[in-house]
């Protein structure tokens, strides 16, 4: 049973909160995942910790090539951001379809990640530009890779008693963009049937180097490494990123589900949502060399 609730004001605050809880207290960005949680017995946590009044951590800024995006940052503040709209589109596009409007008025990206679940937008998108987290320990402080946070099915490597994920770095470079593309119930508030987000830096009409991150197809975002490596100083359009899209089935392993669809369906939807993340990411990347001359 919850015995207290903290609004801390500073990281400083949260982190000491946890240090004197010692595994008793846990830390809350939003809490649309994790009061559910709670009620089903998943957590038992005697101290929430609510980190979503700490000014530093509501902050998108620019930090030369990188975004800054920190943990109290809902859906939809970055759906409506222009810096992410123009330096990491898929991740806007992404968080835009995250639940209904009042659950993106409250849902964070970190939460998003921590909670780990396979099939999450907004993680699925981070893991595909790269983007890296801040996690903080006591007094040191971690960046790792989100494609590297995901233990196990619904497991994160985050243990929200002892650290807190504080915000995330997220690539932002001349000549790159991305795009993403989801598979869902129609009028549907859930998470998705299959999404796809990819990024791709392009030089003089060939792609240079490419991530696609593919959920729900494994415990957590899936990189389609064979399609990737394919597409590697090859002349991009439609043929190539069909082929990418056939390639991808080779790194993807859906299950049946009642909820998502059948394994059959999905695999055969996959490569079309491949070829279309990849199309919207080279159209991107291609607007950004124009505008940079």
């Amino acid at each position: 049973m919850v015995q207290a609730y903290y609004v801390p004001q500073t990281v400083e605050e949260a982190a000491g909160l946890l240090e004197k809880h010692a595994g008793k207290a846990r830390i809350m960005a939003g809490g649309t995942d994790l009061v559910l949680d709670i009620k089903d017995g998943k957590h038992c946590p005697e101290y929430l910790v609510d980190i979503t009044k700490i000014k530093e951590l509501k902050q998108i800024e620019a930090r030369e090539q990188t975004i800054l995006i920190g943990a109290g940052v809902t859906h939809n503040q970055a759906a409506a951001s222009a810096l992410v709209q123009g330096g990491a589109a898929c991740l806007a596009q992404a968080s835009s379809m995250v639940g209904s409007h009042q659950i993106r008025n409250s849902s964070t990206l970190a939460g998003n990640v921590v909670n780990a679940q396979p099939a999450a937008d907004s993680a699925v998108a981070l893991v595909a530009l790269g983007a890296r987290a801040r996690i903080l320990t006591g007094r040191e402080e971690a960046l790792v890779p989100v494609e590297e946070l995901y233990a196990g099915f619904g497991k994160s490597h985050v243990n929200s008693s002892k650290s807190i994920l504080t915000g995330f770095l997220v690539p932002a470079e001349a000549g790159t963009g991305s795009g993403y593309m989801r598979l869902q119930q129609r009028k549907a508030l859930a998470l998705p049937m299959l999404c796809v987000a990819a990024w791709i830096r392009r030089q003089e009409g060939t792609v240079k180097e490419a991530r696609i991150a593919m959920a729900p197809v494994g415990v957590g975002p899936v990189r389609a490494a064979e399609a990737e490596h394919f597409l590697l100083d090859r002349e991009g359009g439609e043929a190539l990123w069909s082929r990418a899209g056939e390639l991808a089935l080779k790194n993807a392993n859906p299950r049946d589900s009642l909820v998502r669809g059948s394994r059959k369906y999905r695999l055969e939807v996959l490569p079309a949502l491949v070829r279309e993340a990849l199309s919207m990411a080279w159209e991107d990347a291609g607007r950004k060399e124009e505008a940079h001359g």
